[in-house]
């Protein structure tokens, strides 16, 4: 009796399961009839309130964000979206608590040596790994992490996955501005009266050494938690970029919501691309 009741549990499970995934593809590809974002950016905010909210450890709530993360990278795959950059620590970020940046920091560490492992979700889906900012100010164990996988995804090409730790805009701003006088005029000519002679830094020079240049810009930015702000992030890439809040905590994202803002895309899309167009 209890050999068939526990059986009989695990078919209903995965006849359950069956249908969920069905019933996701079956969406996704309806929702594929229409423009799909090309990059899709994310602020990951709420972590700490969703913890505060269901009275748990606050780590636990970031481990709950990573889960999020994972279940949005693979829906992102099967949209076709190209590109996805996530904010996952902001330079500002330092200055919270001891405490809280050295938790932040080992589960940084620990998710990324993860990112390794065979069965990992960037190895199933062929994903290429970059992460993006001022990496000089990670400890060396999380920065020889980050390009151990950033090494083993190089030849990944169906998705590319953008992971901005240690970055703000006005970091990448100012880093683009001293790379590109030093392409342009060497160390240690600012105050040589040659100087006239050299080339003007263009717009050209600025974009080639931003953090992102990697990535085309992205089409649509998420911030969960119903917060509005973009909190220094991707502030040179965005001009011609949708913001959407929905106001889901990020460990509580879903594919609803992913859904939504594709739709909210959608509707938009020929409106940017004649903007882009007349700018």
């Amino acid at each position: 009796m209890d050999r068939g009741g526990g059986g009989g549990s695990g078919s209903e499970s995965r006849l359950i399961g069956s249908f969920y995934s069905f019933l996701r593809k079956w969406i996704l590809r309806i929702v594929s009839v229409g423009d799909i974002p090309n990059h899709i950016a994310f602020i990951m905010d709420g972590n700490r309130r969703y913890a505060k909210k269901w009275k748990l450890e606050e780590g636990v709530g970031y481990k709950a964000g990573f889960l999020a993360l994972l279940s949005i990278i693979k829906y992102c795959y099967e949209l076709g979206v190209k590109y996805i950059t996530v904010y996952a620590f902001s330079i500002d970020n330092f200055r919270r608590h001891p405490q809280e940046v050295q938790l932040v920091m080992q589960l940084i560490h620990e998710k990324i040596k993860g990112l390794l492992k065979e069965q990992s979700v960037v190895n199933q889906f062929g994903i290429r790994v970059l992460f993006v900012g001022n990496l000089k100010l990670l400890d060396e164990p999380i920065r020889i992490a980050a390009e151990e996988v950033m090494a083993a995804t190089a030849n990944n090409t169906n998705t590319m996955l953008l992971i901005c730790v240690a970055y703000t805009s006005s970091d990448e701003i100012v880093h683009s501005i001293e790379e590109s006088c030093k392409d342009k005029w060497g160390e240690g000519v600012a105050g040589d009266d040659k100087i006239q002679d050299y080339s003007v830094i263009k717009l050209v020079d600025l974009e080639k050494n931003m953090y992102m240049g990697l990535a085309p810009d992205p089409d649509i930015l998420i911030r969960t938690s119903g917060e509005t702000r973009l909190s220094n992030f991707l502030l040179w890439q965005t001009t011609y970029c949708l913001l959407y809040c929905p106001t889901a905590l990020w460990p509580d994202i879903g594919l609803r919501h992913l859904i939504w803002a594709v739709l909210y895309f959608q509707r938009n899309h020929s409106y940017l691309e004649k903007r882009k167009k007349q700018s």
